[in-house]
């Protein structure tokens, strides 16, 4: 479970990976490092301009310690 100012970030329009970042008090340096890719595709990532292919999203999720189908594809 997690805190409700998690899941009130995500309903209000925060991306899950951006949110879960937050949560877990990591940098997009830290994650991008801990998901073998870079804090610039991070970034992409979490404004929506990018989506993360199936094995970087199963890194991501490791990396934040969640299952993958809670960061989604990123679709919106």
């Amino acid at each position: 479970t997690f805190p409700d100012a998690v899941v009130r970030a995500i309903l209000e329009g925060t991306r899950p990976i951006k949110a879960l970042r937050e949560h877990r008090g990591m940098t997009q340096v830290e994650l991008a490092r801990a998901s073998g890719t870079s804090s610039v595709y991070i970034s992409q990532i979490e404004r929506g301009k990018r989506r993360p292919g199936r094995r970087l999203l199963a890194k991501l999720a490791q990396a934040l310690d969640v299952a993958s189908d809670l960061l989604g594809r990123e679709d919106d």
